[in-house]
C-alpha cells in the first residue's frame, strides 16, 4: 500500500486488522504507528495492549486469543522479531513465522473483529507469511495493509514542511524549503527538528527567509563536502580550509570527513569516466541516488566540471596514499588533509 493511501485511511479514522510497517524512513513510520495508537483509543498494557519483540515473540498467536476483557478490540505490536525474513536465517523464528501464516490464513475474520495488529521490521523479504499476508491485502478491504516507508521525494519534503508551518501561521516559499532539505539533508527527522526551530525564529505571522535558513540550520556532512569541494574546483584554497576546520569543530571525526571525500570524489570520477565516454547512461544509479535525492545529479555534474579527469584521478590516488600513512602513524591526519586540499607539497608526504 502507498503511504498517501495509508494516510487518507488513518485521517478517515479507518483501521486495519494488520499492518505490515519497514523502510528507511523511520520519522514517518513512527508517526503512523503513533496515529494508529490514537485512533485506537485507550491502551492498556495486558488487557488491551501488548508490545512484543524477538524476546517473547513466541506468544504472538496466545496474544491474539486472549480476550481484550472490557475493551472491543486489542492493539498488539510486534518490534523487530524478525518474522519476515528468508525462512533459511533464524530457525526459531521461521517456525513462529509459519505457525502466525498458517494461523492468520485460517483465523482472518476473527482476527479482524478483535484484533489490530501493528507488524514492524527492518526489512521484508520473501516468505511464507508475507505471501500470505499480501493475498489477503490483494483480496480483502480493511484487512492487511503492507507499507514501505521509503525517503521521501523533495517536492513530498516540501509539502509536508509547509503544511507545518502554516500550522504555525508561519510563511515559506517553496525554494527555500527546497534549500532547506539541499543543506540539512532529507531525513524527515533532521528536516522536522530544522523547520521547528526555523519556526520558533520566525514567530506567528512571521515568514522563514533563506538567510534565515543559512543562520539557522545544522548542515549534513554531505552538503559541507560539496561546498569543500566548490572551493577546490574554483581553487579558494582558504575556503576549502575554513570549511574543513568548521567539518572539525562541529565532532565529525576526521576518518569519516576522509571516507566521505574520497566517496564524493569518487562520484565525480564516475561522471567524468562517463562523459569522456560520450556515455551517461543513468546516472542516478551511477551516482547511488536515492529517489528523493534525483536534485543532486545537477549539483554533481556542475562540481565535475571543475576538474580534469586526471585531476579527480590524482586526487584519489592521493587520498588513498593518505589513508596509508596515516594507517603506518607517518603522518598526522588533520595536516594531510589540508595538504591535500591545498593541493601542493605533497612530496613532503609521500617521502616522510
Amino acid at each position: 500500500m502507498l503511504l498517501q493511501k495509508l494516510e487518507q485511511q488513518l485521517n478517515a479514522k479507518a483501521l486495519n486488522s494488520i499492518y505490515v510497517f519497514y523502510g528507511e524512513e523511520k520519522y514517518l513510520l513512527e508517526s503512523t504507528v503513533n496515529k494508529i495508537k490514537k485512533i485506537f483509543g485507550t491502551l492498556q498494557e495486558g488487557i488491551n495492549y501488548s508490545l512484543l519483540d524477538e524476546t517473547n515473540v513466541n506468544n504472538i498467536i496466545e496474544e491474539i486469543e486472549t480476550p481484550s476483557f472490557g475493551y472491543d478490540k486489542k492493539l498488539i505490536i510486534v518490534k523487530k522479531a524478525d518474522l519476515l525474513i528468508k525462512e533459511s536465517k533464524t530457525k526459531k523464528q521461521n517456525t513462529i513465522s509459519k505457525k502466525l501464516a498458517e494461523y492468520i490464513e485460517k483465523n482472518i475474520e476473527s482476527i479482524k473483529q478483535s484484533v489490530v495488529l501493528v507488524i514492524i521490521e527492518e526489512k521484508v523479504e520473501k516468505c511464507t507469511l508475507l505471501d500470505v499476508l499480501k493475498k489477503i491485502e490483494e483480496n480483502t478491504e480493511n484487512n492487511v495493509a503492507i507499507c514501505e516507508f521509503q525517503k521521501l521525494k523533495l517536492n513530498e519534503i516540501v509539502i509536508r514542511l509547509k503544511k507545518i508551518c502554516s500550522l504555525y501561521n508561519v510563511q515559506v516559499e517553496e525554494n527555500v524549503l527546497s534549500y532547506l532539505a539541499e543543506i540539512a539533508g532529507t531525513s524527515m527527522q533532521n528536516l522536522i527538528n530544522e523547520i521547528r526551530k526555523l519556526i520558533e525564529y520566525a514567530g506567528p505571522g512571521g515568514k522563514i527567509s533563506k538567510e534565515d535558513v543559512k543562520l539557522l540550520a545544522t548542515q549534513e556532512i554531505d552538503n559541507i563536502i560539496f561546498n569543500l569541494t566548490d572551493s577546490m574546483g574554483v581553487k579558494d584554497t582558504k575556503k576549502a580550509l575554513d570549511t574543513l576546520k568548521d567539518l572539525i569543530y562541529l565532532k565529525e571525526s576526521l576518518q569519516s570527513i576522509m571516507i566521505n571525500l574520497y566517496r564524493h570524489f569518487k562520484k565525480l570520477y564516475f561522471i567524468k569516466l562517463a562523459e569522456s565516454e560520450k556515455n551517461n547512461g543513468n546516472i542516478a544509479e551511477l551516482l547511488d541516488l536515492k529517489p528523493n535525492q534525483m536534485f543532486l545529479i545537477t549539483k554533481y555534474k556542475k562540481q565535475a566540471s571543475y576538474f580534469s579527469e586526471e585531476e579527480l584521478r590524482t586526487f584519489l590516488s592521493r587520498m588513498l596514499e593518505l589513508e596509508e600513512k596515516y594507517k603506518t602513524g607517518n603522518i598526522d591526519l588533520e595536516i594531510g588533509l589540508e595538504v591535500l586540499l591545498v593541493g601542493t607539497g605533497y612530496s613532503s608526504i609521500k617521502n616522510k
